[in-house]
């Protein structure tokens, strides 16, 4: 059975009016355990806060395991690059796949529907994200 090739014009045609955000999304996993993951950690980190402060980070943070208390290594990486090329090399300049510590994928990703609630309260400074 041959399915319909559907290609993002059509996403583009279908989703109209929606947002039509692309970003791409850095799929990341541990190769030898999370003894090299652990090693690279801060530099990780401190990577992810650089690229955010040039605004081409959308979001990251860890996948917990299915028990939801303990993490695997496995993360994802939000990127708003300028294109499939740029995110992949940003990819892998992350001091987590420069080091091998983990492997990568990047896939580009449509961001369509949903929506975030942001609440401040200048009184007094207190805010939430929903």
């Amino acid at each position: 059975m041959t399915h319909p090739r559907v290609t993002k014009d059509d996403i583009m045609k279908a989703t109209e009016g929606m947002l039509q955000k692309q970003l791409y999304v850095v799929s990341t996993s541990p190769i030898n355990g999370l003894g090299p993951v652990m090693e690279v950690l801060k530099e990780h980190l401190d990577f992810l806060v650089e690229i955010g402060k040039s605004g081409v980070l959308f979001g990251a943070g860890p996948h917990l395991a299915d028990d939801e208390q303990t993490w695997n290594g496995e993360g994802m990486v939000i990127l708003r690059a300028d294109s499939l090329a740029h995110a992949t090399e940003l990819a892998a300049k992350d001091p987590m796949h420069a080091s091998g510590a983990r492997r990568f994928t990047v896939r580009p990703w449509l961001l369509n529907e949903g929506g975030m609630r942001i609440e401040v309260d200048f009184a007094t400074g207190a805010y939430s994200i929903e």
